[in-house]
């Protein structure tokens, strides 16, 4: 085999949304490397996103930036028509695209609320996973490939008068990784997730509850809060072919909470 076809035999190609900070950012450093083709999705913060592909292609990664709002499918479908342009078939999807809202207790959601979060989390979720399918799937012609969706602990701990539609979100994210790993195996498609506890980044400043995260690691077993790398191993892990058996599996990385 010459080596540029070596090349393409060991070359992925993985899509991380949500990915200019935070976990996505976390798991896109950790993929980095020769062969390792990323695409790099986030909503609107083009200065870190540029700052992070910037170093990823220091390691030997091509990377693909695309700014899309992962709740609208039309963006959606033209963000994987880029990567098939740039970069060939979907090798791996990391559902990293996520938002809270201000804390508040349940008299304080209202609908313009609930849509977005449920835009966002789930539509957005289900929107990638449905694009990924049509090119990794045995039945059009792909060779399979991995997803991993981000959840949370908030999904089975409720979050009670903090933002439990947050919670609801996760939940239903959840619900389709079962469901969607069970159809999806079929076609040669691992469909995983991994369900975060309080994790050190910037979604706690959006929902208002950096104050709180001293407390809070108190309550949580291992004693600290964690790190977004120490997410991103069991993404990538996931991603990989020692994950090969497992199949609509979410793992908790919460600390022992």
């Amino acid at each position: 085999m010459q080596s540029s076809e070596a090349d393409s035999f060991l070359r992925s190609v993985t899509l991380v949304t949500g990915a200019a900070r935070g976990i996505g950012a976390a798991t896109a450093r950790l993929l980095a490397g020769p062969g390792q083709d990323l695409a790099l999705n986030y909503r609107s913060d083009h200065a870190a996103a540029e700052a992070l592909a910037e170093a990823l292609r220091a390691r030997g990664s091509r990377v693909l930036l695309l700014p899309a709002d992962v709740a609208d499918p039309q963006q959606v479908a033209r963000m994987f028509e880029r990567v098939d342009a740039e970069f060939g078939r979907l090798t791996g999807l990391v559902n990293n695209a996520g938002i809270v809202a201000p804390s508040t207790g349940v008299q304080g959601i209202d609908r313009p609320r609930l849509e977005r979060l449920f835009a966002v989390n789930v539509f957005g979720t289900l929107y990638c996973i449905q694009q990924a399918a049509r090119r990794m799937g045995t039945a059009s012609g792909g060779a399979g490939g991995a997803i991993v969706n981000v959840s949370s602990r908030a999904a089975q701990l409720g979050s009670p008068g903090v933002y439990v539609d947050y919670a609801a979100t996760k939940g239903a994210v959840d619900s389709l990784t079962v469901g969607l790993g069970r159809e999806l195996i079929a076609q040669g498609i691992r469909v995983n997730g991994v369900r975060p506890g309080i994790i050190e980044t910037d979604i706690h400043a959006d929902s208002g509850t950096e104050a709180a995260l001293p407390e809070a690691a108190r309550a949580i077993p291992i004693g600290r809060l964690g790190r977004a790398d120490e997410v991103a191993q069991a993404i990538v892990w996931l991603l990989s072919p020692a994950a090969s058996y497992l199949v609509g599996t979410t793992l908790d990385v919460a600390g022992g909470r």
